[in-house]
C-alpha cells in the first residue's frame, strides 16, 4: 500500500480522501490556492503546498505544477477527487509517465468516456440501450440545427466533454436553437475547453438512476447497487438516494450488468459510475459514464457498509476486488441532501460571502456530514458552492426521510444564503415521501416547494423581541447593574407604568411592538394583542413560553439583524434604531447583478432598441452562466459594464428606458 499520497483537490472531497487514507495510515499532502490558505483541507493534510492564485487555471487546473509537487513530496499517488483534474486524459498520461499512480481508471478509458459522443459510440456496440439522438463529428450549426429537428422536441444539448449541468441546455422548440446552442457552447468552451455538443431527445419523465461499478487491473468488475438522483434543479442533482425506490430485483440486475459491460468495454479500473435515464414504461438508456468517485458515492457507502475510497486506494495498488457480486449486500435506505450556498427563490442562483454562524447535527450510525469548511469560512466566487453533504441512513426509505427531515431541521447556517430550508421542504414534501420522483419534480411541485414560510409572523415577531430583550438583560449581567433602576429595560417611572416601544422590520415593513417587564416575564404587545412571555438566552438557543406554549428556537445575530431557526424554516428580522436614516438603494431603470461574478457576454449596444424578454447580459458563477432579460420593451441608454469585468451582487449592469425613449 502508498505510503504518502497526494490530493489534486480542494474542499470536501479532499477532506472525506484525508479521513480514509489516514486510517489505513497513508500520509497526504494538500495542494491549496491564495484563496484556501485557511481551507479545512490543508489543516488535515500532514502537508500543503500552494498552488496559486484563485482561479482554477491558476491553481487547481496547474497539472505540470502538481506532478512537480509530487516528486518534490515523495507522493507516490495521485486522488483526483472529483471535478478539476479528474476526468482529464492529458494530467492521468502524465502521472504514468512520471511513474506516479493515478487513483482512478487508465487514461484510454477516460478518453473512451470522455467525449458522450464517442461513449454512445461504444456503447452501442457492447449493446447497452441508448437514447435516440445526435452523437456525430460534424459540429457545424446547420448541422446541429438540421439533426435536431430530426431528434423532435424538446430535446437536451449536451456538452460531450461536460459534467455537473454545465453546458447543458433544454430546447422546446426550433426557435429557441439558436441562441441555446451559442450559450451551451460558450459554456462548455469556459469550463471544459471543448464547445462541442450532442443532441438527445429529452424524455418528459424519466428518472436518473445511475450505478456504481467497480473494476481492478486483473479484469474483475462489480455493480455496488444502484442510486436514485432523480431530484435536479439546472440538471444539478439536489437530492440523491439508495437503492432507488420501486426498482425491481430483475431491472436492478439488468441495469447493474449493462453497467459493468460499458465498464469493461473500455478495460476499466477503479470507481466509476453508470448512469441512466430511467422511463416510466421500465426501460432504461445509457446516459453517460463519470470515470471517477461520485459525488453522491457516500449512500453507497453507508447501504453497502463499504469505504469506496479504501477500495480505490487498494485497486490502484493493483489489489483484486475485496468482494465478488455475490458478496455484496445492501441494507437498509440512505438519502444524500446537498447543503449550497445559494438562492433557491432566486432560480438557485449561487451566494457567496462567509460561514459566520454554522450549526450541524451530530453525527452518528445514522447521520453523517461530509464537508470543507467551518465557521468562519468563506464561499468564494471561484469554487463549487457546495457547503457540505448530509447523509442519513435507516432501515427503510420513510425512516430514513424522517432522519432526513430532522437532521435539516438542526443545519443551521447564517451569514449567507443557502438551500437548507427548501431542502427541509422537499424532504418533507408528500410526494417526495411517496417516491413520485422524476427529473421534472422541482418544477413539477414549484408551487409546494417555494410556498411562503411556514412560521406565524406575529409568533416570531414576539419570539425576536423577546432574544433582543433577553439580549440586553443579559448584557447587564455582565456589566453587574442588573438590579439598578436606571439599567432596567421597563422606562421606571416614579409612580406610573410604562409600555417601552420596540420596532421590528421585516422586509421593508415596521412592526411596532410595546414591552412591559414584569416580575418573571414580559406583556408584549402587537396589533393590540397581548402575549405573556417568558425567556431564557442561552448561547444561541431561545427557551420561551409563549402564552403557555414552551418551545426552543435558534437564532443568528449580526448587528441588528437577527436570524430565528425553527423546525427547518427561518424567519428574519432586523431591530429598527430610529436614529438611523433609511434610504432607498433600488435605481429605476437599471438592472442588476443577481449575485457576484463575472460579465461573459454583452449582447446589446447603446441606444438600441429592445423587447421584452431579450438576453441583454450573460453573467457567470461558479462556471454556471446566468441570463439577464428586458423586463420590458425600451432603449438601452447606459452600459456599466464590459466582457470580462468582476461585478457584485446588486450592481447596475445596464439602464433601461422605457417605451421609445432615446438613449442619452
Amino acid at each position: 500500500m502508498f505510503n504518502k499520497i497526494l490530493i489534486a483537490n480542494r474542499g470536501e472531497i479532499a477532506c472525506r480522501v484525508i479521513k480514509t487514507a489516514h486510517r489505513l495510515g497513508i500520509k497526504c499532502v494538500a495542494v491549496y490556492s491564495e484563496a484556501d490558505r485557511n481551507a479545512r483541507h490543508v489543516a488535515m493534510a500532514d502537508e500543503a503546498f500552494l498552488l496559486g492564485p484563485a482561479p482554477t487555471s491558476e491553481s487547481y487546473l496547474r497539472a505540470e505544477r502538481i506532478i512537480e509537487i509530487c516528486k518534490e513530496s515523495g507522493a507516490q499517488a495521485v486522488h483526483p477527487g472529483y471535478g478539476f483534474l479528474s476526468e482529464n486524459t492529458e494530467f492521468a498520461n502524465a502521472c504514468e509517465r512520471n511513474g506516479i499512480v493515478f487513483i482512478g481508471p487508465p487514461s484510454s478509458a477516460i478518453a473512451a468516456m470522455g467525449s458522450k459522443s464517442a461513449a454512445k459510440a461504444i456503447m452501442e456496440t457492447a449493446g447497452v440501450p441508448l437514447v435516440p439522438g445526435y452523437h456525430g463529428d460534424d459540429q457545424s450549426p446547420d448541422t446541429l440545427k438540421r439533426e435536431a429537428e430530426k431528434c423532435g422536441f424538446p430535446l437536451l444539448l449536451k456538452a460531450v466533454a461536460g459534467g455537473g449541468g454545465k453546458g447543458m441546455r433544454v430546447v422546446e422548440s426550433l426557435k429557441q436553437f439558436d441562441e441555446a446552442l451559442t450559450s451551451a457552447c460558450r459554456e462548455a468552451k469556459n469550463a471544459f475547453g471543448n464547445p462541442d455538443m450532442l443532441i438527445e431527445r429529452y424524455l418528459t419523465q424519466p428518472r436518473h438512476v445511475e450505478i456504481q461499478v467497480f473494476c481492478d487491473s486483473q479484469g474483475n468488475g462489480v455493480y455496488l447497487a444502484e442510486r436514485d438522483c432523480s431530484v435536479q434543479r439546472r440538471h444539478q442533482k439536489v437530492i440523491e438516494e439508495a437503492p432507488a425506490p420501486g426498482l425491481s430485483d430483475e431491472t436492478r440486475r439488468a441495469m447493474g450488468e449493462a453497467a459493468v459491460r460499458a465498464a469493461q468495454a473500455i478495460d476499466y479500473v477503479g470507481a466509476g459510475t453508470v448512469e441512466f435515464l430511467y422511463d416510466v414504461d421500465g426501460s432504461f438508456y445509457f446516459m453517460e459514464m463519470n470515470t471517477r468517485l461520485q459525488v453522491e458515492h457516500p449512500v453507497t457507502e453507508m447501504i453497502t457498509g463499504l469505504d469506496l475510497v479504501e477500495w480505490q486506494l487498494r485497486v490502484a495498488d493493483g489489489d483484486e476486488l475485496p468482494l465478488k457480486q455475490d458478496q455484496i449486500k445492501i441494507r437498509g435506505h440512505a438519502l444524500e441532501a446537498r447543503i449550497y450556498a445559494e438562492d433557491p427563490d432566486q432560480e438557485f442562483l449561487p451566494a457567496t460571502g462567509t460561514l459566520r454562524y454554522l450549526r450541524t447535527p451530530d453525527e452518528n450510525a445514522h447521520v453523517r456530514v461530509d464537508t470543507g469548511v467551518i465557521e468562519g469560512d468563506e464561499v468564494s466566487v471561484y469554487y463549487d458552492p457546495m457547503i457540505a453533504k448530509l447523509i442519513v441512513w435507516d432501515d427503510n426509505r420513510e425512516a430514513a426521510i424522517n432522519r432526513l427531515v430532522q437532521a435539516l431541521e438542526q443545519y443551521r447556517i447564517g451569514g449567507l444564503k443557502t438551500n437548507t430550508r427548501f431542502l427541509h421542504r422537499l424532504a418533507d414534501a408528500a410526494p417526495f415521501r411517496e417516491a413520485q420522483l422524476d427529473t421534472g419534480f422541482i418544477e413539477r411541485h414549484r408551487e409546494l416547494l417555494f410556498a411562503p414560510g411556514r412560521l406565524d409572523q406575529d409568533r416570531c415577531l414576539v419570539s425576536a423581541a423577546a432574544w433582543f430583550l433577553e439580549l440586553a438583560r443579559k448584557g447587564d449581567r455582565i456589566r453587574g447593574d442588573e438590579h439598578s433602576p436606571f439599567s432596567a429595560q421597563n422606562g421606571w417611572r416614579l409612580n406610573s407604568e410604562y409600555a417601552r416601544p420596540l420596532k421590528l422590520v421585516v422586509g421593508e415593513t415596521i412592526h411596532q411592538l410595546s414591552v412591559r417587564e414584569l416580575q418573571e416575564e414580559y406583556e408584549i404587545t402587537l396589533d393590540g394583542a397581548s402575549h405573556r412571555v417568558s425567556a431564557q438566552l442561552d448561547r444561541d438557543a431561545l427557551n420561551l413560553v409563549v402564552d403557555g406554549h414552551r418551545l426552543t428556537l435558534h437564532g443568528y445575530q449580526d448587528g441588528d439583524n437577527l436570524t430565528l431557526f425553527h423546525e427547518g424554516d427561518q424567519f428574519s428580522c432586523r431591530q429598527h434604531r430610529d436614529t438611523f436614516a433609511e434610504s432607498d438603494q433600488g435605481t429605476a431603470g437599471s438592472l442588476s447583478a443577481p449575485m457576484n461574478g463575472a460579465v461573459v457576454a454583452v449582447l446589446v449596444s447603446k441606444g438600441q432598441q429592445v423587447e421584452a424578454g431579450q438576453t441583454l447580459v450573460v453573467m457567470e458563477a461558479m462556471k454556471m452562466e446566468h441570463s439577464i432579460h428586458a423586463p420590458h420593451d425600451g432603449c438601452v441608454s447606459d452600459i456599466f459594464f464590459t466582457e470580462g469585468e468582476l461585478v457584485k451582487e446588486g450592481d447596475a449592469l445596464i439602464a433601461l428606458a422605457s417605451g421609445d425613449e432615446e438613449a442619452a
